[in-house]
């Protein structure tokens, strides 16, 4: 649970706390506060623009390049991209050193995410395409799985890991998780042995990679003082194994309640470490096995459409009870787990 300074003021007032021991626990919060280099997560109107507006350059810079834009030339392609993570480094930088963590660290990962558009332009001049050649224009590196982009994923984890050993920024994380994504898919012909990957293989390699890395966001999680910092690795994580998973054709009946179970998993991650991102996939997962059932299973059954009112009808009591009992839950699985998972929830147990 979080407690703000009116909160503890308003203790203060009410005689839970003395004086004396307000000030100095505000002492020491503001100390922390100051301390950590990892900017707090919010949701409001600032930090939304400041998200949108770093995704807005991102996307312009790589995800809407048309062939005009690679038409520069390599060493003007390689030029512009290093003069933009130069100029957004610098700005990040700026912001960074006076507490404006936030916008700062996005200006950080936009510079970051220009190492594609550099190494492209490198690969262009040179003709380093591989066995592969020339895979198309910056545009296609986010639309086309092909092993010549391999050297330009490369320089995006080695530039995001750069980065981090200097920022503390979460976002980074999912920069690197993409182009870790895109090397999974690249280097899955030299995983299978084949010159051709199919939708199948795709679908296993997705499957390990999230495993991957949920495993990494786990450690991250257990190993740093931040939430935060391992927010994008659970999120990529998940959709990678979840959509894998959820991909899945041709499963029998037995297959798909086995699916199901899963996605209840999800949901008890959830409740045990307090990660939100579990719930949101477990629920879609659950929901989507309810309309197999809906219209495959008892597509003709009168009853089932009653049926499942009332197990939405039951969730929705489960979700109340839990509310209520939220503290109480809280307490139980804190005298009750091992210390290690205990690690990976929050202080207080309850966002």
């Amino acid at each position: 649970m979080s407690y703000s300074e009116t909160d503890l003021r308003a203790a203060s007032s009410a005689g839970a706390i003395s004086p004396d021991e307000l000030h100095r626990l505000l002492a020491y919060l503001h100390q922390r506060a100051s301390s950590t280099n990892t900017p707090r997560a919010k949701f409001d109107a600032a930090h939304l623009l400041w998200y949108a507006g770093a995704l807005i350059v991102i996307g312009a810079m790589g995800l809407f390049s048309t062939v005009a834009f690679s038409q520069m030339g390599g060493r003007a392609l390689t030029a512009c991209a290093l003069a933009y993570a130069a100029a957004f480094g610098f700005a990040g930088d700026h912001l960074w050193r006076r507490s404006l963590r936030v916008p700062g660290g996005l200006l950080i990962a936009i510079a970051v995410s220009m190492a594609p558009l550099a190494v492209y332009g490198v690969q262009a001049e040179l003709g380093w395409w591989g066995k592969f050649g020339k895979p198309g224009t910056v545009h296609d590196f986010y639309v086309w799985i092909k092993g010549s982009w391999l050297f330009m994923e490369l320089a995006t984890v080695a530039a995001g890991v750069i980065a981090l050993r200097f920022y503390r920024v979460p976002f980074i994380h999912a920069v690197i998780s993409v182009a870790l994504w895109f090397m999974s898919m690249d280097l899955t012909p030299w995983i299978f042995n084949v010159g051709h990957i199919d939708w199948e293989m795709r679908r296993i390699v997705s499957i390990w990679f999230g495993l991957g890395m949920l495993s990494l966001a786990w450690i991250v999680d257990y190993t740093s003082d931040s939430r935060d910092f391992g927010f994008w690795l659970h999120l990529f994580g998940l959709m990678a194994f979840w959509g894998g998973i959820s991909a899945t054709e041709g499963a029998t009946e037995l297959g798909k309640a086995i699916y199901c179970l899963m996605n209840v998993g999800l949901l008890a991650v959830a409740v045990i470490i307090v990660r939100r991102a579990y719930a949101v996939f477990g629920a879609i997962g659950i929901t989507m096995y309810l309309g197999h059932l809906a219209n495959v299973v008892f597509r003709d059954s009168l009853l089932f459409p009653f049926a499942l009112s009332l197990i939405g009808v039951a969730v929705v009591a489960a979700g109340l009870a839990y509310h209520r009992k939220q503290r109480v839950i809280a307490e139980w699985l804190a005298a009750n787990l091992p210390p290690s998972v205990m690690r990976l929830r929050p202080q207080g147990g309850v966002e």
